[in-house]
């Protein structure tokens, strides 16, 4: 495997040691006992002067590549910050002639952490909150992978006239969050946040308690949401899935399947072969995607 691909899936693992499997899909994943611990400093490879915008009383940490207005925004899943997009930030640039807006999530990467519970909504509006600082709020085309399809999903509702589409990669959609599947969740990860509260705290170990209180409610909320019928948006699914067991592999792709077939222009591809960090095994199938929806915004 490519040692810079081994390298994110390491930032994605945190640097706990458990034993228990817990869901990629909410924000939390696989520990991997040799894994490095997340530092601030991939995102300054990245990229080594970040913007500090305000956003609802807090500062948050966002990368510009320049290019021409409207902006690709892209929102990395749970763990990551925007060094994620490392790779796929310049072929885009390059390939739509487009500004390039990636960004820290509080807690992660060089974006100071904010107490309390991690909600989408609130997550959303402080996206929201960035772009308009940095100009770039009108016709956005949205890229958000994992966990921050709960993010876009809520942006998008409240902001579906300067949303010009949307790429969604193996995204947390609110099909797949059944209060029967929710609960099984929950239930799955509990053991684990209890061990979780009893290390010495870590940014890492904040950031995954943060995105598991209240998950149940939150997810309960978030599988009522809709995506307005007006937004084009394409759903890539992998062909892996988030999930060992074939229970809920099913049940993440139907949600992607039901997804597509809730309303009009939307489109779902399937990055075969691919585990659920698409944007790293087939970066050509997600650049594809956000160029045929800024191209079909035209």
């Amino acid at each position: 495997m490519n040692s810079r691909v081994t390298r994110y899936r390491r930032l994605r693992h945190s640097a706990v040691v458990l034993a228990a499997a817990v869901v990629v899909a909410g924000g939390l994943a696989t520990v991997d006992a040799s894994a490095s611990p997340r530092t601030p400093s991939r995102a300054k490879q990245f990229q080594s002067s970040p913007r500090m915008v305000n956003a609802n009383g807090h500062k948050l940490a966002f990368y510009v590549t320049p290019g021409r207005l409207p902006a690709i925004v892209l929102d990395a899943g749970g763990g990551n910050d925007a060094s994620y997009w490392e790779n796929i930030v310049p072929v885009l640039a390059k390939e739509t002639g487009r500004e390039i807006i990636t960004y820290d999530r509080s807690g992660e990467g060089r974006s100071p952490y904010v107490p309390g519970p991690w909600k989408a909504p609130k997550a959303a509006s402080d996206l929201a909150a960035g772009l308009r600082q940095l100009k770039a709020d009108k016709n956005v085309t949205l890229v958000s992978h994992s966990l921050a399809g709960e993010i876009a999903t809520y942006y998008v509702k409240d902001h579906p006239r300067s949303t010009a589409g949307a790429v969604l990669v193996d995204a947390n959609l609110p099909q797949f969050f059944t209060r029967s599947e929710t609960a099984k969740l929950v239930a799955a990860n509990q053991a684990q946040i209890d061990a979780l509260k009893g290390q010495p705290i870590t940014p890492e170990i904040r950031q995954l308690l943060a995105e598991a209180a209240n998950y149940g409610p939150v997810h309960n909320t978030y599988h009522k949401q809709s995506w307005p019928r007006t937004v084009p948006v394409t759903a890539i699914v992998s062909s892996e899935t988030p999930f060992p067991t074939p229970d809920d592999a099913q049940l993440w792709r139907t949600a992607q399947q039901q997804f597509v077939d809730a309303g009009p222009h939307r489109n779902l591809v399937v990055a075969d072969p691919s585990s659920h960090d698409v944007p790293l095994d087939r970066p050509e199938i997600v650049v594809k995607a956000v160029e045929d929806m800024v191209n079909q915004g035209r």
